[in-house]
């Protein structure tokens, strides 16, 4: 296809902040220039404010996760109608249900229709057979690509690598960091939305058997989600401290000393990235995706998910091993640069729309 002529619409769950919507942000940025216009459709969220330097217009809707009948027709109405008046020529989803509006439509007739798979499932398989059949299917991983083709028999899908851009803008202070670390802390940081599916209640209860060989560990929480208070009594009287929500996670990360993603499952996950980007090596589960970007004992160390026994040995060993801890950094920034950089991204999707 011809880029300048394409009127896009990223149709995703949410813009809340999150591995997904930062990859629409992302696309949103790539194909700005290289597009006649773009739409973002999806529930209201925080990152919609950074559309606007890009001039992108943001449809809400209600929460498409929803099974609700109400919900079905609304979303369903909404989407033909932007898709008529914004004259889209590209709808590009980023969530199975969003997929599926696009089915029930038939937009897929009108339009170009390309979905992104984020992440692994096992379950709705009639639902997600009948959303993806008329896509043309990017999974952002190898093992995305092959659930996609195991569970739910779709073969033709190409994989394009989840990315961040190199951190440039110099760190920026975090007085709470630097005063701990002044005191001789070792900052130890966990970053993702709390919820199930990245594990931080086995991250608070490795907490335990740190402290115990190592009082100096100070630990970190960087998120929000729906298990925030559950996580906060979990770790009552222990030394974590809960950040919030950032949206500076690198400027973050270049200021701890390890990072940890104790993740039950993902597609192929930012934090990794994000961390080798800034030269950080990482104690991560070995789920799925992350496989593909953490190799144990090279770049990082990894460890079985719920396991918090492992997860506390490990980084039990990083603390008491600085240079082969440094070693690791030193790898981490190589496989940043070799394989996961923003501009390997941005050509291999413009790469991509232009072969449609």
């Amino acid at each position: 296809m011809e880029l300048k002529n394409q009127n896009i619409l990223f149709f995703s769950r949410s813009t809340q902040h999150g591995g997904t919507e930062n990859v629409v942000l992302q696309l949103c940025e790539i194909f700005h220039p290289l597009v006649n216009k773009i739409v973002v459709l999806s529930a209201d969220g925080f990152s919609s404010e950074k559309l606007k330097p890009f001039g992108i217009k943001h449809y809400s809707i209600p929460d498409i996760a929803s099974k609700a009948p109400s919900t079905i027709i609304s979303v369903a109405k909404t989407l033909k109608e932007i898709v008529k008046k914004e004259q889209i020529t590209v709808i590009h989803t980023h969530h199975r249900m969003a997929a599926f509006y696009v089915g029930i439509t038939g937009l897929y007739r009108k339009c170009k229709f390309i979905n992104t798979s984020h992440n692994t499932f096992f379950n709705s398989r009639a639902l997600t057979r009948y959303a993806y059949k008329k896509a043309s299917l990017i999974a952002c991983g190898e093992m995305v690509k092959k659930n996609l083709y195991d569970v739910f028999g779709l073969s033709d899908v190409t994989v394009i690598h989840n990315a961040v851009k190199p951190f440039t803008d110099g760190i920026v202070i975090d007085q709470e960091l630097l005063n701990d670390r002044e005191s001789g802390k070792y900052l130890i940081g966990n970053i993702g939305r709390l919820s199930e599916q990245k594990g931080f209640e086995y991250y608070v209860r490795a907490i335990h058997a740190v402290v115990e060989k190592h009082p100096e560990a100070q630990f970190y929480i960087i998120g929000s989600g729906e298990d925030e208070e559950k996580l906060k009594v979990l770790s009552a009287g222990l030394p974590v401290k809960f950040l919030g929500y950032r949206t500076d996670i690198q400027n973050l990360m270049s200021q701890l000393d390890l990072v940890v993603l104790s993740s039950l499952w993902e597609g192929l996950p930012l934090t990794p990235i994000e961390a080798f980007s800034v030269g950080k090596t990482i104690v991560a589960t070995g789920v799925d995706g992350t496989l593909e970007i953490v190799q144990d004992g090279e770049n990082g160390l990894i460890v079985q998910p719920r396991d918090e026994k492992q997860l506390a040995e490990k980084i039990n060993w990083l603390i008491e091993h600085p240079e082969e801890k440094r070693v690791m950094e030193n790898k981490a920034i190589e496989t940043f640069d070799t394989e996961f950089s923003f501009d390997i991204l941005a050509q291999s999707y413009a790469d991509y729309y232009r072969s449609l």
